[in-house]
């Protein structure tokens, strides 16, 4: 199995270090980190970023009010599609997709992969197709994935990893890969842990925002963060109570996981670096 570690986005928001914690400038930097993984099943991609329809079309695709609070950034070079052609696949090399969430920034390029089996929480997909209030109704986006013909849907339970509920035996993926429920920022959102030969990976999604927030006992966050955070939660007890759980994972280093969130410019570049 070989990982890729994919930048499927680019958001700058106005705040600068007051999101980002390290821009100079008026502007932040943040990233959406995919994965893409080789497998003997063929390609599997963690989450799919903005896709080419978003870059095309992005007024009839998103919601203004994200377009521009987030100030994403509609280029070409950050979709899926063209970092994997990249590498020299194809989109139908990419036999399964595995979400965290539906939220506009993850699912994005869904329909570039017209031939992948998507995989996500049943009470994500429920969440998704309810869309209440001035949030729900502008995070999810039914026409990125309204054409999509292969769902695979899950619920919580099974084989607890590391204390936390399992999702295993994902239909047609190899058993290294489990969806591991973490609901709060969503209804049905979920981290992706990936076993590797090195230990294993965490792909905690939206769970958390900011490097600081883990690996700490005095965790901070920015206020511009922190202030997202909360606006898009969903279940506040639930996110702070995976949060803490995800923490204390971080702390632990018996354990060998190595955990990241999507957004944070500077977790990306140290796995890319790596």
């Amino acid at each position: 199995m070989r990982i890729h570690h994919l930048n499927c986005g680019c958001m700058c928001p106005i705040g600068g270090p007051l999101f980002d914690g390290f821009s100079r400038g008026p502007t932040a930097r943040l990233v959406c980190h995919c994965l893409l993984i080789e497998t003997n099943q063929g390609l599997v991609l963690i989450d799919t970023g903005f896709g080419q329809r978003d870059i095309k079309a992005p007024d009839s695709r998103l919601s203004p009010f994200f377009i521009y609070l987030n100030g994403i950034q509609f280029e070409q070079k950050y979709t899926a599609i063209a970092q994997i052609e990249q590498l020299g696949f194809s989109a139908r090399d990419v036999r399964h997709i595995v979400l965290t969430h539906l939220d506009f920034d993850h699912a994005g390029g869904l329909e570039d992969f017209p031939e992948a089996t998507v995989h996500v929480m049943l009470s994500e997909i429920e969440a998704a197709k309810d869309r209440q209030g001035f949030i729900g109704s502008r995070r999810y986006r039914p026409g990125q994935w309204d054409e999509v013909k292969n769902w695979k849907y899950y619920s919580a339970g099974g084989e607890p990893w590391f204390g936390f509920e399992a999702v295993r035996d994902l239909e047609g993926l190899p058993p290294e890969i489990l969806l591991i429920p973490l609901a709060g920022h969503t209804r049905g959102h979920a981290g992706i842990a990936i076993e590797t030969p090195e230990g294993w990976l965490l792909h905690a999604g939206d769970a958390y925002f900011y490097r600081h927030e883990m690996g700490s006992t005095k965790p901070r966050c920015t206020p511009g963060l922190r202030a997202y955070q909360w606006m898009m939660e969903v279940d506040r007890k639930a996110r702070l109570y995976n949060q803490e759980r995800l923490r204390g994972l971080s702390l632990d280093r018996s354990k060998g996981v190595r955990l990241f969130c999507s957004h944070d410019a500077i977790e990306f570049k140290a796995f890319t670096d790596q």
